[in-house]
């Protein structure tokens, strides 16, 4: 994870899987609680990751295909860039379904926050 810094990602406890070598094999001898920490662990790095990939997108303008309102505020369009990326950015003459040149002004680890770019 740190080699690569990914963009982001799904992450899951371990649980066992029928079916499979280690199901039939293996024990399960990794106490809940450790499971637990070791997730929180992996999610709290994916989010430092993912905060420093968003920041790569700081002062670029990017194409983004509007998709509805932003769920946070209703006085901003959200959409995706051509990374499937969510940018929000306040609302303006377009509507849903129209492309937006958006420059990105700010970033949090999982959504882009720009302003229209005219």
């Amino acid at each position: 994870m740190n080699e690569i810094k990914y963009n982001y990602g799904y992450m899951f406890s371990y649980s066992p899987r029928p079916g499979t070598y280690a199901y039939r094999k293996l024990k399960d001898n990794v106490p809940q609680h450790i499971k637990k920490k070791r997730l929180q662990d992996i999610i709290d790095l994916q989010r430092k990751h993912s905060f420093y990939r968003m920041q790569e997108h700081l002062g670029r303008i990017e194409k983004v295909l509007i998709e509805g309102e932003s769920k946070k505020n209703n006085q901003y369009w959200y959409g995706r860039n051509t990374q499937n990326l969510i940018v929000v950015f306040p609302k303006k003459f377009l509507n849903i379904g129209d492309y937006a040149y958006v420059k990105i002004i700010n970033t949090t680890s999982a959504t882009l926050i720009g302003e229209l770019y005219i």
